[in-house]
């Protein structure tokens, strides 16, 4: 309880004002806008959301409106805490706060502009920036932590997203899923049976064996499955220059295989631990 009371409160509460405060300076802007040819005209704020209150106006349901709000405020707010001590908690506090906050923004949606497809409006662009906002907070913790990490004398820790742990793989990454489609593209005859061969077999083993690998000795590495998908997309136009096959499925394919690997390693690697 005294931790809610002096972390989680005085953001809240004051994301919660900020948010109102916003609403408010939106109505009285909408208001004062040059519609129809008009010059700007700023009232008394007061009596402007006071016809607000009383007739409504772009955004109806006033007080329901300064409700979710000041929800939304308090929600933005709770944001800032800091990040929490352990991974696991870390992505569950992360997980429920963004639940909450797409949730109010729906009711928010939903009450101003109704169903009809508005959601996708909003809850697309608001999704893109919690991730970046996430990332963005995320590299400076792990940047913290390092530097604490070396002010202390230890040993560092592992390289953001494990690249530096990925970068061998990245190099059969590039024989796997750019060099060898290329060859054997080439020496197919009419008949593209070494297609086939590489597309279900050779790419979807070979991307979750060498996942699997690197799951085990480093643990969850997302720059490998994504080194796998970006070759891919360099292989297909090339294919293009020597056959007109449709590529497009290896896409998916070597995406699943190499991050159904690298998970399972992960996993692997984590009940070793424990």
């Amino acid at each position: 309880m005294e931790e809610f009371k002096k972390q989680w409160l005085p953001r809240a509460l004051a994301g919660g004002l900020a948010g109102v405060a916003l609403l408010l300076a939106f109505e009285y802007v909408w208001d004062a806008m040059p519609w129809f040819g008009h010059d700007w005209r700023f009232g008394n704020p007061f009596q402007v959301w006071a016809d607000w209150f009383r007739y409504a106006g772009f955004l109806p349901f006033p007080l329901a409106n300064v409700c979710l709000c000041f929800l939304m405020g308090m929600e933005a707010g709770a944001a800032t805490l800091p990040f929490a001590d352990s991974g696991r908690e870390l992505v569950a506090r992360s997980l429920i706060h963004y639940a909450a906050t797409a949730a109010t923004v729906s009711v928010w949606v939903v009450l101003n502009f109704g169903w009809h497809g508005t959601l996708p409006t909003f809850l697309i662009p608001l999704t893109l920036l919690y991730v970046l906002i996430w990332l963005g907070r995320w590299v400076g913790w792990f940047a913290e932590a390092a530097a604490i990490r070396a002010k202390l004398g230890l040993a560092p820790g592992p390289s953001l997203f494990h690249w530096r742990e990925s970068l061998p793989y990245v190099g059969f990454a590039f024989l796997l899923c750019l060099v060898l489609p290329l060859v054997l593209r080439l020496l197919d005859d009419p008949t593209p049976l070494l297609s086939v061969l590489y597309a279900w077999l050779l790419l979807p083993v070979g991307g979750f064996i060498s996942g699997l690998s690197l799951g085990r000795r480093h643990g969850f590495c997302p720059i490998y499955p994504a080194a796998c998908v970006l070759f891919i997309l360099l292989f297909i136009p090339l294919a293009r220059l020597c056959s007109n096959m449709a590529d497009g499925a290896l896409i998916p394919i070597a995406l699943i295989a190499a991050l159904a690997g690298n998970a399972a390693g992960a996993a692997r690697q984590r009940r070793s631990r424990n």
